[in-house]
């Protein structure tokens, strides 16, 4: 069968398994290897199924994932964050303006020790959602403030979306980490500004805010919490930055905080580390179950040479590398509106990693704009994960924070993924100050 009838197959089989909602890694999958097998490759696939498979996830560098995973889980399921946002709404007496912002803080904050933008939502759902609408807050905008603040787990460390480029991209993870650090901030940022535009807007609409009622707060509670969150942040950062640790060594040490607060706690329990395990063992589980479904689709893509094709049909628009960056950021910020974001990179990176390498591309920097693409993305209808995540929680309907969440996203992509794209240095500055 000709190379074109086989790529024709699997646009097929990739559309019909996409509406009929299968899970993304048995997807890219099944596309691979009907790819493959129309390929007349079919000898190919007893190793790739075997031996490929399992040396693709049995590497030093995955274990970076179910650490964070970890971590996050054992944060969670010991109540830090809502001990953090009590605390919070606490300190500003439950004003409006203050607490917006602080609540976007906390999302950032709560991303730098997470790494999961649905499970930060989640959670800021559950803590956060309740005190702004009791604060004055419209309903809609306290929704997309609480998935705002959570989808900056996308792009401040530890984000599973950093790692899996920089393990698909084999770009060093713990210098991510470092350069995702200006562009995480000025996020923060421009959702608070936007989160304070809103506000003033809605001011006269937004009905009167409930008297302010402090939230008991144990002491114990108070110190563990915010010392466990300031030595976690320390350990990323600094240990990182530093040199003093890899990506992974710091994810060990930051789960080993993580228990010995939920220990401090009282929490630790049966019941506490079954559910932390089981969550840390089906993020862990799906994220390894993308990785090799679309290490079997890149291989498809390798034999067909839909890659060098890609690069021979852009030749033109070589000499205008800006134009092409450009264009790729649109792609991906219209991808992550229809997938999961891992699930994104890993499907795109043997197609666009080509073009990268002959552009001359550094992909540190074009991987910090892929991963902010993605927070902009859970932010976006259709999918918006982070928005489902907060309206789920709180019982809402999605169409509401949506609205407003669009705007959150389209002003961040103008304003930071502008300044990323004219001035680099936001993002290759501080990785090049590393030791």
């Amino acid at each position: 069968m000709s190379t074109g009838a086989a790529i024709l197959i699997a646009a097929i089989t990739l559309v019909v398994l996409l509406l009929s909602g299968l899970y993304i890694h048995s997807m890219l999958l099944a596309v691979g290897i009907v790819g493959i097998m129309s390929l007349g490759k079919t000898a190919l696939l007893s190793g790739l199924l075997s031996y490929t498979t399992f040396t693709t996830v049995a590497t030093y560098s995955m274990t970076t994932i179910p650490l964070y995973v970890l971590c996050a889980q054992l944060i969670l399921e010991a109540g830090v964050v809502e001990d953090l946002f009590n605390i919070l709404y606490n300190t500003s007496h439950g004003k409006k303006g203050v607490l917006g912002t602080f609540c976007m803080i906390l999302g950032a904050f709560l991303g730098a020790v997470c790494g999961s933008g649905t499970a930060t939502s989640a959670a800021l759902g559950q803590a956060a959602y309740p005190q702004l609408v009791k604060r004055g807050y419209k309903s809609d905008l306290a929704a997309t403030v609480s998935a705002s603040a959570g989808s900056l787990a996308g792009v401040i460390p530890p984000s599973v979306t950093i790692i899996v480029y920089g393990i698909a991209t084999e770009t060093p993870i713990g210098r991510m980490f470092v350069a995702s650090l200006i562009p995480g901030i000025l996020t923060t940022v421009v959702f608070i500004f936007c989160t304070l535009f809103f506000l003033r807007r809605d001011q006269k609409a937004g009905g009167e805010a409930e008297a302010f009622a402090p939230v008991h707060v144990e002491r114990k509670s108070a110190v563990v919490s915010i010392t466990v969150a300031l030595v976690i942040a320390v350990t990323i950062f600094g240990g990182i930055y530093s040199g003093f640790m890899t990506a992974t060594e710091a994810g060990a040490v930051s789960a080993t905080v993580a228990f010995l607060c939920a220990l401090a706690l009282g929490k630790v329990t049966k019941d506490f580390l079954i559910r932390a395990a089981r969550s840390t063992v089906n993020v862990t589980a799906m994220v390894m179950m993308i990785i090799i479904g679309a290490k079997i689709f890149g291989k498809f893509m390798s034999l067909s040479k839909i890659s060098d094709a890609f690069v021979e049909a852009l030749g033109p628009l070589m000499s205008y590398p800006k134009v092409i960056l450009a264009i790729l950021v649109a792609v991906y910020f219209v991808l992550f509106m229809l997938m999961e974001g891992t699930a994104v990179i890993v499907m795109t990176t043997p197609v666009l990693l080509p073009v990268m390498n002959a552009m001359g591309v550094d992909l540190l920097w074009f991987g910090i704009i892929v991963c902010f693409c993605c927070v902009i993305g859970q932010l976006t209808p259709p999918v918006g994960v982070c928005v489902y995540s907060v309206c789920g929680v709180a019982g809402i309907p999605v169409e509401g924070p949506f609205k407003l969440s669009m705007i959150f996203a389209l002003v961040a992509a103008v304003v930071v993924g502008g300044l990323m794209i004219l001035f680099p240095q936001v993002v290759t500055f501080l990785p090049s100050m590393m030791l």
